[in-house]
């Protein structure tokens, strides 16, 4: 399982770096592709990352067993929504920013990005997938969502994205698959990082398929979605 997860960590590196050259994409109005690549992702969430913090959420209640945090439930969808809201957050200030012409928005946007695809390669390496079929999944899901990311942060910062942006996000999902697959941090802060990136997946797609000047296809929304689940309640 390490070398196939050392082979889907350099596609998902290859995917952010690439993708502009290999995929052409509409914007306006959405392609299907980018709509159907949505759907995929949160069929993804929804049925696999979700549930998995099912098994995490004993793990942290087995640390959390004193103190302020004790008399919480479901710490671990609390992290979840912490995520959603922290991505929600920065990317509204990248957007302020930009409107007012403040060079800074980018970086803003790269350390954003760098943390999620960070935590995407870190995961990858870290988690204990039960067999190679489910590791498959996860980078055929969060590949296609790569695809998304690129599009949207190419669109908000075009020739920066190019000349930099792609190959620090690139770097970022191999910085986080070597800190996963050579160390071995707690079992609790593996299931911080995906409560996490659960939320801010969930709202990286929604943020780029419900507006409505993007004209997305609910249709090959719809697709990936149903289409994803059934190959994940198969399995």
């Amino acid at each position: 399982m390490f070398w196939l997860s050392l082979l889907f960590a350099i596609g998902f590196a290859l995917i952010h770096y690439f993708s502009g050259q290999l995929i052409h994409v509409r914007e306006t109005p959405r392609s299907r592709f980018l709509s159907l690549a949505g759907g995929v992702a949160v069929a993804y969430v929804f049925l696999h990352l979700l549930p998995e913090l099912n098994d995490y959420q004993q793990e942290l209640e087995g640390h959390l067993e004193s103190g302020l945090f004790a008399s919480i439930e479901n710490h671990i969808l609390v992290v979840s929504m912490l995520g959603l809201a922290v991505f929600y957050g920065l990317e509204r200030l990248a957007t302020q920013m930009k409107r007012r012409g403040n060079g800074s928005v980018f970086w803003i946007h790269m350390a954003l990005f760098i943390v999620y695809n960070f935590s995407i390669g870190y995961v990858l390496a870290e988690s204990e997938f039960d067999t190679a079929w489910a590791m498959t999944l996860y980078f055929v899901a969060l590949g296609i969502h790569f695809i998304t990311v690129d599009q949207g942060l190419r669109h908000h910062h075009q020739e920066s994205y190019d000349r930099r942006g792609r190959l620090w996000l690139s770097l970022a999902v191999l910085a986080g698959w070597s800190v996963g697959a050579f160390s071995a941090l707690h079992e609790v802060t593996l299931s911080m990082i995906v409560a996490f990136l659960a939320g801010g997946i969930i709202l990286n797609v929604m943020k780029e398929e419900l507006p409505e000047e993007r004209d997305s296809s609910f249709r090959a929304f719809a697709v990936g979605l149903i289409g994803y689940a059934l190959l994940l309640l198969a399995i």
